[in-house]
C-alpha cells in the first residue's frame, strides 16, 4: 500500500483542529501547517501524532505550495481545519491506495456544505468539488489569491464518497471572510479588467444574487440560501470597489 501524508493548513482553529485531526489518523503522516495560531490550536494539536510546521500565511496557494513538497510521502491529502473525512471517504481513500492506478495523478472530492448548522443543498453550493488526493510530484495550486485550484499534470478522476465541509458558523464569520477574499480578488482581477463601469458595481452583483437565489436554487434553502445568495452579491460588490481603490492608491 502506499503511504498518504495529510496536509492542514491552520490558524486559530482551535474550535475544528480536533475533528479535523482525527478524521485523517489513518494516514501515514499528519503535518500541521500554522501560520503562527495565538489561541489553543496547536496544543490541542500536541495530543495527536503530528508534525507542525510554522510559516506566515501570505495566501492559500502559496501556503499549500509551500507544504507539499514538505510531505514524506507520494500522495497527499490536503484537508481544511473545517473539513472532515468520513469513515466510509477514508475506506476508499485507502482502497485506492492499496493499489493506486498508474495513469492517475489526483482525484476530484465534492463537498457537503454546512452553513450554520444547516446543511446547504443548493444556493450553487450543491456541486461544490476541489481537488484533494494527489501525487506529490504532479500537482500544485494555481498561484492566485483567491479560490485557486490544483494545476495537475496528469488525468484526474472522481472519489464517489462526499468530504464534510463546516465552513461558517455565523454570519460575522461569513462576512469577514468575504471582505478579506474582495482584497486579494482585487489584486487577481486587476491584469485582466478593463476600465470599471457600473456594469462591474450593480449589473455584476445583481447577476450573482439571481444565480445563487434563482438558477442555483437558494431559495430552497430558505433563509441561509438567501443569505448565501446576498452575501455572494455583496462580495462582487466589494471585489470591484476593492479593485477601484487599489487602481486609485497607484495614481497617487
Amino acid at each position: 500500500m502506499e503511504k498518504l501524508t495529510a496536509i492542514i493548513p491552520v490558524f486559530n482553529e482551535a474550535h475544528h483542529i480536533e475533528a479535523a485531526i482525527q478524521s485523517v489518523l489513518f494516514a501515514d503522516e499528519i503535518l500541521i501547517v500554522d501560520s503562527f495560531s495565538t489561541d489553543e490550536t496547536l496544543s490541542i494539536a500536541k495530543k495527536f501524532p503530528v508534525k507542525i510546521l510554522q510559516r506566515e500565511y501570505e495566501y492559500s496557494a502559496s501556503q499549500k505550495n509551500w507544504a507539499i513538497p514538505q510531505a514524506t510521502h507520494n500522495w497527499i491529502f490536503i484537508l481544511d481545519a473545517d473539513e472532515r473525512v468520513t469513515p466510509q471517504l477514508q475506506e476508499e481513500i485507502q482502497k485506492i491506495l492499496s493499489n493506486p492506478p498508474h495513469d492517475l495523478v489526483g482525484y476530484w472530492v465534492y463537498r457537503n456544505n454546512h452553513f450554520i448548522d444547516k446543511k446547504i443543498k443548493y444556493s450553487g453550493w450543491q456541486n461544490d468539488k476541489v481537488i484533494r488526493l494527489f501525487k506529490k510530484n504532479f500537482c500544485r495550486y494555481k498561484d492566485q489569491h483567491v479560490h485557486a485550484e490544483i494545476s495537475t499534470n496528469g488525468k484526474l478522476d472522481y472519489l464517489q464518497h462526499t468530504l464534510q465541509h463546516f465552513s461558517f458558523s455565523s454570519i460575522q464569520q461569513f462576512t469577514a471572510k468575504l471582505n478579506k477574499y474582495a482584497v486579494w480578488q482585487a489584486k487577481d482581477y486587476d491584469a485582466h479588467t478593463g476600465t470599471l463601469t457600473p456594469y462591474h458595481f450593480m449589473g455584476k452583483p445583481v447577476w450573482r444574487f439571481i444565480k445563487h437565489y434563482v438558477i442555483q436554487q437558494g431559495f430552497r434553502d430558505g433563509v441561509p440560501g438567501l443569505t448565501i445568495s446576498y452575501l455572494q452579491a455583496y462580495a462582487v460588490f466589494m471585489r470591484y470597489v476593492n479593485l477601484w481603490i487599489l487602481r486609485n492608491s497607484k495614481k497617487n
